[in-house]
Protein backbone atom coordinates (compact mmCIF):
# COMPACT_ATOMS: atom_id res chain seq x y z
CA UNK A 1 0.00 0.00 0.00
CA UNK A 2 3.20 2.43 0.49
CA UNK A 3 4.22 1.66 -3.06
CA UNK A 4 0.81 2.85 -4.40
CA UNK A 5 1.13 5.69 -1.84
CA UNK A 6 4.00 7.15 -3.11
CA UNK A 7 3.34 6.42 -6.72
CA UNK A 8 -0.20 8.37 -6.35
CA UNK A 9 1.33 11.37 -4.69
CA UNK A 10 4.53 11.76 -6.68
CA UNK A 11 2.30 11.53 -9.97
CA UNK A 12 -0.79 13.07 -8.83
CA UNK A 13 -1.10 14.82 -5.99
CA UNK A 14 2.79 16.60 -5.38
CA UNK A 15 2.74 16.83 -9.10
CA UNK A 16 6.51 17.85 -9.38
CA UNK A 17 5.93 20.45 -12.34
CA UNK A 18 2.17 21.72 -11.14
CA UNK A 19 2.36 21.43 -7.86
CA UNK A 20 5.88 22.10 -6.62
CA UNK A 21 7.06 23.91 -9.76
CA UNK A 22 10.28 22.38 -10.32
CA UNK A 23 11.47 22.18 -13.51
CA UNK A 24 9.37 24.58 -15.30
CA UNK A 25 11.81 25.98 -17.91
CA UNK A 26 11.86 23.30 -20.26
CA UNK A 27 8.29 22.64 -19.38
CA UNK A 28 7.53 25.94 -20.98
CA UNK A 29 10.55 25.24 -23.35
CA UNK A 30 9.94 22.63 -25.30
CA UNK A 31 6.29 21.98 -24.90
CA UNK A 32 5.26 23.53 -28.41
CA UNK A 33 4.93 20.05 -30.02
CA UNK A 34 4.35 16.53 -28.84
CA UNK A 35 6.85 15.05 -30.44
CA UNK A 36 9.83 17.35 -28.07
CA UNK A 37 7.77 17.25 -24.99
CA UNK A 38 7.84 13.26 -24.96
CA UNK A 39 11.31 13.19 -26.12
CA UNK A 40 11.97 15.43 -23.14
CA UNK A 41 9.95 13.58 -20.79
CA UNK A 42 12.00 10.59 -21.44
CA UNK A 43 15.25 11.39 -20.90
CA UNK A 44 14.55 13.13 -17.82
CA UNK A 45 12.55 10.26 -16.85
CA UNK A 46 16.15 8.21 -17.46
CA UNK A 47 17.82 11.14 -15.67
CA UNK A 48 15.99 11.77 -12.48
CA UNK A 49 15.49 8.07 -12.25
CA UNK A 50 19.15 7.22 -12.44
CA UNK A 51 20.65 9.87 -10.52
CA UNK A 52 18.44 8.93 -7.38
CA UNK A 53 19.76 5.63 -7.50
CA UNK A 54 23.38 7.10 -7.68
CA UNK A 55 22.88 9.86 -5.21
CA UNK A 56 21.30 7.90 -2.90
CA UNK A 57 23.85 4.74 -2.35
CA UNK A 58 26.89 7.79 -2.89
CA UNK A 59 24.92 9.38 0.24
CA UNK A 60 24.11 6.43 2.13
CA UNK A 61 27.74 4.75 1.49
CA UNK A 62 30.27 7.75 1.16
CA UNK A 63 29.19 11.08 2.09
CA UNK A 64 27.19 9.64 5.60
CA UNK A 65 29.49 7.57 6.95
CA UNK A 66 32.10 10.17 6.37
CA UNK A 67 30.13 12.67 7.94
CA UNK A 68 30.68 14.95 4.53
CA UNK A 69 26.54 15.54 4.34
CA UNK A 70 27.68 19.02 3.61
CA UNK A 71 28.88 18.31 -0.02
CA UNK A 72 25.17 16.55 -0.83
CA UNK A 73 24.37 19.43 -3.11
CA UNK A 74 27.72 19.59 -4.92
CA UNK A 75 28.00 15.82 -5.50
CA UNK A 76 24.31 15.29 -6.54
CA UNK A 77 25.20 17.96 -9.34
CA UNK A 78 27.70 16.44 -10.40
CA UNK A 79 26.16 13.14 -10.71
CA UNK A 80 23.42 14.56 -12.61
CA UNK A 81 25.76 16.41 -14.84
CA UNK A 82 27.39 13.40 -15.60
CA UNK A 83 24.28 11.59 -16.53
CA UNK A 84 22.78 14.06 -18.51
CA UNK A 85 26.02 13.93 -20.69
CA UNK A 86 25.53 10.33 -21.21
CA UNK A 87 21.84 11.19 -22.36
CA UNK A 88 22.92 13.97 -25.05
CA UNK A 89 25.71 11.22 -26.50
CA UNK A 90 23.37 8.40 -26.45
CA UNK A 91 20.19 10.65 -27.96
CA UNK A 92 23.03 12.10 -30.93
CA UNK A 93 23.74 8.65 -31.74
CA UNK A 94 19.82 6.98 -31.83
CA UNK A 95 17.61 10.15 -32.84
CA UNK A 96 19.75 13.01 -34.11
CA UNK A 97 16.28 14.14 -34.96
CA UNK A 98 15.09 14.65 -31.51
CA UNK A 99 18.82 15.46 -30.38
CA UNK A 100 18.26 18.88 -32.66
CA UNK A 101 14.13 19.22 -31.59
CA UNK A 102 15.45 19.75 -28.29
CA UNK A 103 18.54 21.39 -28.90
CA UNK A 104 19.61 23.58 -25.66
CA UNK A 105 17.04 22.19 -23.45
CA UNK A 106 19.08 18.81 -23.70
CA UNK A 107 22.31 19.87 -21.42
CA UNK A 108 19.82 22.38 -19.35
CA UNK A 109 18.42 19.23 -17.64
CA UNK A 110 21.71 19.28 -15.53
CA UNK A 111 20.50 22.64 -13.65
CA UNK A 112 16.74 21.21 -13.82
CA UNK A 113 15.69 21.79 -10.83
CA UNK A 114 13.83 18.90 -10.30
CA UNK A 115 16.14 16.83 -10.56
CA UNK A 116 17.76 17.63 -8.41
CA UNK A 117 15.17 18.16 -6.36
CA UNK A 118 14.19 14.59 -6.21
CA UNK A 119 17.53 13.65 -5.49
CA UNK A 120 17.71 15.73 -1.81
CA UNK A 121 14.00 15.15 -1.54
CA UNK A 122 14.81 11.65 -1.06
CA UNK A 123 17.79 11.68 0.92
CA UNK A 124 16.73 14.14 2.93
CA UNK A 125 13.11 14.09 3.38
CA UNK A 126 10.70 11.57 5.95
CA UNK A 127 7.80 10.87 4.57
CA UNK A 128 4.50 9.93 6.24
CA UNK A 129 2.52 6.82 5.59
CA UNK A 130 -0.44 6.02 8.23
CA UNK A 131 0.66 7.58 11.99
CA UNK A 132 4.78 6.38 11.18
CA UNK A 133 6.84 8.72 9.20
CA UNK A 134 10.39 7.54 8.11
CA UNK A 135 13.12 7.68 5.66
CA UNK A 136 12.33 5.76 2.15
CA UNK A 137 14.64 3.17 1.81
CA UNK A 138 16.16 2.20 -1.84
CA UNK A 139 13.28 0.67 -3.04
CA UNK A 140 10.96 3.38 -2.28
CA UNK A 141 13.43 5.85 -3.33
CA UNK A 142 13.50 4.87 -6.96
CA UNK A 143 9.48 4.26 -6.97
CA UNK A 144 9.34 7.59 -5.79
CA UNK A 145 11.87 9.23 -8.50
CA UNK A 146 10.34 7.13 -11.41
CA UNK A 147 6.83 8.19 -10.16
CA UNK A 148 7.70 11.96 -9.91
CA UNK A 149 9.01 11.45 -13.11
CA UNK A 150 6.55 10.18 -14.66
CA UNK A 151 4.24 12.90 -13.31
CA UNK A 152 6.78 15.37 -14.96
CA UNK A 153 6.12 13.27 -18.55
CA UNK A 154 2.33 13.34 -17.23
CA UNK A 155 1.99 17.31 -17.35
CA UNK A 156 4.51 17.88 -19.87
CA UNK A 157 2.41 15.57 -23.00
CA UNK A 158 -0.62 17.11 -21.63
CA UNK A 159 0.71 20.47 -21.89
CA UNK A 160 2.18 19.79 -25.25
CA UNK A 161 -1.03 18.30 -26.33
CA UNK A 162 -2.84 21.57 -24.96
CA UNK A 163 -0.33 24.29 -26.77
CA UNK A 164 -0.58 22.02 -30.09
CA UNK A 165 -4.51 22.32 -29.63
CA UNK A 166 -4.47 26.05 -28.77
CA UNK A 167 -1.91 26.92 -31.67
CA UNK A 168 -4.88 25.99 -34.16
CA UNK A 169 -7.60 27.67 -32.10
CA UNK A 170 -8.56 31.88 -32.25
CA UNK A 171 -6.74 33.50 -29.34
CA UNK A 172 -7.22 37.04 -29.23
CA UNK A 173 -4.04 39.22 -29.83
CA UNK A 174 -2.81 40.31 -26.26
CA UNK A 175 -2.83 36.65 -25.00
CA UNK A 176 -1.11 35.02 -27.93
CA UNK A 177 2.27 32.74 -26.78
CA UNK A 178 3.60 32.69 -23.71
CA UNK A 179 0.60 34.72 -21.71
CA UNK A 180 -1.99 31.84 -23.02
CA UNK A 181 0.62 29.04 -22.32
CA UNK A 182 0.95 30.43 -18.54
CA UNK A 183 -3.15 30.50 -18.22
CA UNK A 184 -3.44 27.10 -19.50
CA UNK A 185 -0.69 25.88 -17.20
CA UNK A 186 -1.96 27.49 -13.82
CA UNK A 187 -5.48 25.87 -14.81
CA UNK A 188 -3.96 22.72 -15.16
CA UNK A 189 -2.09 22.94 -11.90
CA UNK A 190 -5.57 23.68 -10.12
CA UNK A 191 -6.80 20.73 -11.54
CA UNK A 192 -4.31 19.20 -10.65
CA UNK A 193 -4.92 20.15 -6.69
CA UNK A 194 -8.32 18.30 -7.20
CA UNK A 195 -6.03 15.20 -6.34
CA UNK A 196 -4.89 16.37 -3.20
CA UNK A 197 -7.95 14.37 -1.45
CA UNK A 198 -6.81 10.92 -2.40
CA UNK A 199 -3.72 10.52 -0.75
Amino acid sequence: MEYFAIIISAIFVNNILLAQFLGICPFLGVSNKLSTATGMSGAVCFVITLATLVTYLLNAYLLVPLKLEFLQTIAFILVIASLVQIVEIVLKKISPSLYQALGIFLPLITTNCAVLGVAITVVTKEFTFGAESHMLDLPQALVYALATSIGYGVAMILFAGLREHLAGNEVPKAFKGLPIALITVSIMAMAFLGFSGMV
